[in-house]
């Protein structure tokens, strides 16, 4: 199985904080899958460290209150084509975020208030009948 991965759930210091977030389990799949890690953030031209940012509606918006949107939509793009370039079954993105989170993100107040709804990429890969993960919800095929 290849997997499109959030590579900061890899040790990649590339979410808005300039760090990693790596998850053990996320990990020791790529002893069982091959992973193709991605920052659909750095793909859209997004440096690191960055203002962090939520989605408002449609919109993606900066704690400074900057729009960060068309940036989120060409991140998403690009990794929806190395997804496909790749030949992907499948992805495993970061739970909450604005880009990768999967039915349930931070509602645009940085009040740390989750509301229904997914990032720019996940929504983008479910909309296209693509299985979409997250560290909170591995499937037990995945289990090592």
């Amino acid at each position: 199985m290849r997997l499109l991965v959030s590579a900061c759930l890899l040790g990649v210091c590339c979410r808005y904080d300039g760090c990693g977030k790596e998850n053990a389990a996320v990990t020791a799949l790529s002893e069982k899958c091959e992973v193709v890690p991605v920052c659909p953030e750095q793909l859209g031209g997004l440096p690191t460290p960055r203002i962090p940012c939520e989605r408002s509606g449609d919109s993606v918006i900066a704690a400074d209150g900057s729009n960060r949107t068309e940036a989120y939509l060409r991140g998403a793009e690009e990794a929806f084509k190395l997804y496909r370039l790749t030949g992907c079954d499948a992805a495993l993105l970061k739970a909450r975020s604005p880009m990768c989170g999967r039915d349930s993100v931070y509602d645009g107040t940085f009040s740390r208030k989750l509301i229904p709804g997914s990032g720019v990429l996940a929504e983008k890969l479910l909309q296209n009948g693509i299985r979409v993960y997250t560290e909170e919800d591995l499937p037990k095929e995945f289990s090592i």
